[in-house]
């Protein structure tokens, strides 16, 4: 977990390091907007669910590449290639991921490394999106994030994904055109909610919100992930249907 002081800058702007503090620019978070640590979920599901158990507003070419995705899941498991070469899961899906994640917070940014494929979201704060070009040419498994506090609330607005990922496990598709944007803050000391409003033109009707709650773990360390092999015990967790596996 990060751990800082506050923002320490010498008078010409570069950092400064006095009687062993730590160098900057760090940043300690008021208590409202503090996020740090470690999350992890209680329950899983391999299907996305909505808010108020509202179904997923999939257009007709959603529909039918849903069907598709299916039949091919059920036939080989590793055609997720998030499970057969460890890419990243991608947004929304690896929010409901049953594996822990951290948070970390700095000077200009939230960092989420989540346990699971090991995959790194950096979240600019009060920095404009990339331009549409940048998003175009160069799409991101987790897109391209920047984020900015309302209150307690940190907004994250993602966009610049590529398609090689499903909305979920059970392979609900999205194309490049996936727009997301992440409503996060503790609702206690103990707690993260995390809700998520996805947009994509070219597979749903409409945007759709899914909710996430995760508790806090203080002294929890990530571990290492390797597709494949033998890792943590996550056979608590509500929901799974293969205790210990990725899912």
């Amino acid at each position: 977990m990060l751990m800082a002081c506050g923002v320490a800058l010498g008078a010409n702007g570069a950092n400064a390091q006095t009687n062993g503090e730590v160098n900057g620019p760090t940043l300690t978070p008021s208590p409202e907007q503090n996020i740090s640590g470690v999350w992890w979920t209680s329950s899983y599901s391999p299907e996305i669910e909505l808010i108020d158990g509202a179904e997923l507003p999939l257009n007709e070419e959603g529909r039918a590449r849903h069907a598709e995705n299916r039949v091919a899941l059920e036939a080989d498991p590793l055609s997720d290639e998030t499970r057969k070469f460890c890419t990243p899961d991608g947004v929304p899906r690896i929010l409901a991921s049953p594996y822990p994640f951290e948070i970390l917070q700095s000077a200009g940014f939230v960092t989420i490394i989540y346990e699971l494929n090991r995959v790194v979201r950096r979240i600019a704060l009060d920095t404009p999106m990339p331009d549409e070009t940048t998003l175009l040419y160069f799409p991101f498994f987790s897109g391209h994030s920047v984020g900015h506090w309302e209150g307690d609330t940190l907004i994250v607005e993602t966009a610049g994904y590529n398609d090689k990922t499903f909305i979920d496990a059970s392979g609900v598709p999205h194309s490049a055109q996936l727009h997301t944007v992440e409503r996060m803050r503790k609702l206690d000391d103990g707690s993260l909610e995390v809700e998520i409003t996805s947009t994509d033109p070219a597979n749903f009707t409409a945007p759709f919100t899914a909710r996430y709650v995760y508790d806090f773990y203080e002294d929890l360390r990530l571990e290492d992930y390797i597709c494949g092999k033998p890792h943590r015990d996550i056979s608590h967790i509500e929901g799974l249907t293969a205790p210990g596996g990725a899912q």
